[in-house]
């Protein structure tokens, strides 16, 4: 691992430990993580074409012991819509997964719990989520897969319902973040303080448009 390589790994692990695992954003982070079972990617330059995400994430999902995705661009200049915009072309792609975009760029909405929702993505780097859909049977067993049950089920939660489990885990995570938003947002800011002072350092570009 390159020490470019090694500092974007160090930031994504702050980001899942001390964000997604720490607030309870996705129940089984901490497992898959520690049992290596999430595989990254890092595609560089400010923009990388649709086929670098294409070809690279279906790499990660090809490995036996992937359970989650994680393709990252350190040194991406898009905004988080036009990221989103990325993202539906790579996810029609790649069509045997769901598919999440993530951007540190994004400010504190808690007005809905569907407008939280990109604050509570808001790693520090431009990134792409892959989960592959074996993952979720559970889903599949009781109704076919749509793009909206997969978003829905980003967050790893098996359910019963799946007609009202997106709004469960939204007004879930918007009650988490009413009660604990200041500090998240502290911790968030802290994480994009420590990219802003250290990518220099081992020759990363910081391009993302804030």
């Amino acid at each position: 691992m390159t020490p470019k390589e090694a500092e974007v790994r160090r930031l994504l692990d702050r980001y899942l430990i001390e964000i997604v695992e720490a607030y309870g954003l996705c129940p089984w982070a901490k497992s898959a993580r520690t049992g290596g079972e999430i595989s990254v990617g890092i595609l560089w330059g400010e923009r990388p074409p649709i086929d670098a995400w294409v070809t690279m994430a279906r790499e990660l999902l090809a490995r036996p012991s992937t359970r989650l995705a994680m393709l990252l661009a350190p040194e991406l200049e898009l905004t988080p819509s036009e990221l989103r915009m990325d993202r539906e072309q790579v996810g029609r792609a790649v069509d045997n997964c769901g598919v999440a975009d993530f951007h540190p760029d994004v400010e504190l909405d808690i007005a809905t719990p569907s407008r939280l929702v990109p604050f509570l993505r808001r790693s520090p780097d431009p990134l792409m989520q892959f989960v592959p859909l074996s993952i979720l049977d559970v889903i599949r067993r009781q109704t076919a897969v749509t793009l909206s049950d997969q978003a829905k089920a980003l967050g790893g939660i098996a359910y019963n319902n799946p007609d009202d489990i997106g709004d469960e885990i939204a007004a879930t995570n918007h009650e988490r973040v009413l009660r604990d938003g200041a500090e998240m947002t502290r911790r968030l800011d802290d994480i994009a303080t420590d990219r802003r002072n250290n990518y220099p350092n081992v020759g990363i570009a910081i391009n993302t448009i804030r």
